[in-house]
């Protein structure tokens, strides 16, 4: 597995984790829709909240969050509408990002909700 891949991984553990003590609850993790893949799917006080998890091992090319574009944000979009209709739900939904800087000794997490 590429280091990439492996951090990618790390990032979604650590979003998922801060979410829980949030008070979201995990409805679904890397769904794929048409080769589109939401990261998590969560929920919190009646809104289903799709979640793009950016990580990075610095900041030295910007935020994490600056990397989700507006073709990442219409893919986004159309899978999160299939995945509603899949499941036949009905409920207000929210595109979040968490912007997560990891290296193996520093941690920074930053949840942008209603990020578009």
């Amino acid at each position: 597995m590429s280091h990439n891949k492996d951090l990618g991984n790390k990032g979604e553990e650590i979003a998922v984790t801060f979410l829980k003590k949030k008070g979201y609850t995990i409805l679904d993790r890397n769904w794929i829709f048409d080769h589109k893949e939401i990261d998590i799917i969560a929920l919190k006080n009646g809104i289903v909240v799709f979640v793009e998890v950016k990580t990075r091992s610095t900041d030295f090319f910007g935020e994490p969050f600056e990397f989700v574009d507006e073709k990442k944000q219409r893919f986004l979009i159309e899978a999160a509408s299939n995945y509603l209709i899949e499941n036949e739900i009905d409920l207000p939904v929210r595109f979040d990002v968490v912007s997560i800087i990891h290296n193996g000794k520093f941690t920074k997490v930053q949840h942008i909700e209603n990020a578009f």
